[in-house]
C-alpha cells in the first residue's frame, strides 16, 4: 500500500547508502523497494538507481538521485526523541563520525547533508516546563549546547527532570495468554520453549534490534 504522505529527500547518486545507513542506525527504520531508471535522465544513465524506498524511525521516505543540483539545509530536519544520554551519545555519534558535522542545540547534519535534532525527552519536558522560570533556566543551558548534555539540563534545574509515564493505551494488555493445543492438532507440532525462556529470548532480540 502507498503511503498517503511521504518525505521525498534529494540525493546527488548516494541515495542507496544514506537509506542503508539510516536502516543501520535507527530503530524502526528499513530499507525498501530500490527503483532503477528506466532510462537516461540529466543526473544518471538506464538502470542507475533513481529512487529508494526507506523508512526512518517508522517515517515512510523516497531516497532521489537527483544530481548535485539541489542540497539540503536545516529547513527540514528529523528531530528523533530519546530515552536517555546514552542513546543521545550513540546516535549522535554515529551521525557524526560517519562524515556527518555537528551543529547546535542538539542539531546535527549527516554526511549528505540532511539535518537531525537529536533530542532527549527530558529536553523537552524542561524547555516547555509550565515554570517559566524553569523553562528558561533549561532553554540557556540548551543554547550553549552542541549534543545535548541531559545532566547539564537537569543541573540548571536544580532537580531531576520528572519522567511522567502515560497510563495504559488502547491495544496494551496487562498479560497474555497461547493455548497451543489447536496448532498441535494440525500440525503435530508441539512447542517445548518454556514460556519464561521464550520472553526472554524475545526480549534480547527486540532489544538488539532496536538498539535500545
Amino acid at each position: 500500500m502507498i503511503p498517503k504522505n511521504t518525505i521525498c529527500l534529494w540525493y546527488d547518486g548516494a541515495a542507496l547508502d544514506a537509506a542503508r545507513f539510516y536502516a543501520e542506525t535507527f530503530p524502526d527504520s528499513t530499507v525498501g523497494a530500490i527503483h532503477r531508471a528506466p532510462g537516461d535522465y540529466p543526473a544518471g544513465r538506464q538502470g542507475d538507481v533513481l529512487m529508494v524506498e526507506f523508512s526512518v524511525v517508522g517515517i515512510p521516505c523516497i531516497g532521489l538521485n537527483g544530481g548535485p543540483g539541489v542540497r539540503h539545509s536545516e529547513a527540514f530536519s528529523f528531530q528523533v526523541s530519546t530515552a536517555d544520554q546514552a542513546e543521545t551519545d550513540r546516535l549522535w555519534n554515529a551521525i557524526v563520525g560517519n562524515g556527518g558535522e555537528e551543529s547546535a542545540c542538539g542539531w546535527c547534519r549527516d554526511r549528505w547533508g540532511v539535518s537531525w535534532q537529536i533530542t532527549p525527552r527530558v529536553l523537552m519536558e524542561a524547555v516547555t516546563d509550565p515554570d517559566p522560570a524553569v523553562a528558561r533556566r533549561a532553554f540557556e543551558a540548551m543554547m550553549q549546547m552542541r549534543k545535548i548534555d541531559v545532566a547539564a539540563i537537569e543541573a540548571a534545574l536544580g532537580k531531576p527532570v520528572a519522567r511522567t509515564m502515560l497510563p495504559m493505551q488502547p491495544g496494551d494488555v496487562r498479560e497474555t495468554h497461547a493455548d497451543p493445543r489447536l496448532l498441535e492438532a494440525l500440525t503435530g507440532y508441539r512447542p517445548t520453549t518454556p514460556v519464561g525462556e521464550g520472553v526472554a529470548a524475545f526480549v534480547a532480540w527486540y532489544r538488539e534490534h532496536y538498539r535500545l
